[in-house]
């Protein structure tokens, strides 16, 4: 009997082992892919764009899983936002070190740093579509809800999130896409102009 149960318990390892070794190598798998894929930002892109494409069309032909479309723009918007943020937020680096007296007479150019690299944002909205494209396939999540007023919703968080952020541009004088220092002065000026247009008007 002890025998048996030693069998039992032998192949039970044996199977989580089996298990690991797999899950391991097809993550192992994935991880070259995209370490490969890492330099080929336009195809990346283009991927993307596909995986979206598909995900709109899943959801115009059912006409459901609005409620997963909602969620979905709520965290492309949070990614958005991380995307166009410094590393260091101006504002909390100076309360927290004070105002300090200037050390060149004119500022010099720096390349932006931002919070969010440009791949992980790429890597991040790739899963969220395809999780939400997953959860299409699931009648639990199709939740009927009458999905202009959450349009609306987006919008209003959409439009007073972009405000806030450009607000934050004008104020620290930065710009989130490294251009050089030509076009510095005329991207501010279009943040600017677009910013009173869109909010004034």
């Amino acid at each position: 009997m002890k025998m048996g149960g030693g069998a039992g318990v032998s192949d039970d390892n044996t199977a989580a082992s089996a298990v690991t070794e797999f899950s391991h190598a097809v993550w192992r798998r994935y991880q070259h892919i995209l370490d490969k894929s890492t330099p080929l930002v336009l195809y990346r892109w283009i991927f993307l764009a596909a995986i979206a494409l598909i995900y709109a069309l899943r959801v115009y032909i059912v006409q459901g899983f609005y409620i997963i479309t909602y969620g979905l723009g709520i965290y492309i918007l949070q990614l958005l936002i991380a995307f166009l943020s410094p590393q260091v937020d101006p504002e909390i680096q100076e309360l927290t070190d004070g105002p300090a007296l200037p050390t060149r007479g004119s500022e010099e150019f720096r390349p932006f740093v931002r919070r969010l690299p440009e791949f992980k944002f790429w890597h991040s909205l790739a899963k969220a579509f395809c999780f939400a494209l997953v959860l299409t396939f699931f009648s639990a999540f199709d939740v009927p809800v009458f999905w202009p007023i959450l349009l609306f919703y987006w919008l209003v968080l959409f439009i007073s999130t972009m405000k806030r952020q450009i607000m934050h541009m004008v104020k620290y004088k930065y710009v989130p896409f490294s251009f050089g220092k030509q076009v510095f002065i005329l991207i501010i000026f279009l943040y600017t102009a677009f910013f009173f247009i869109i909010f004034y008007y």
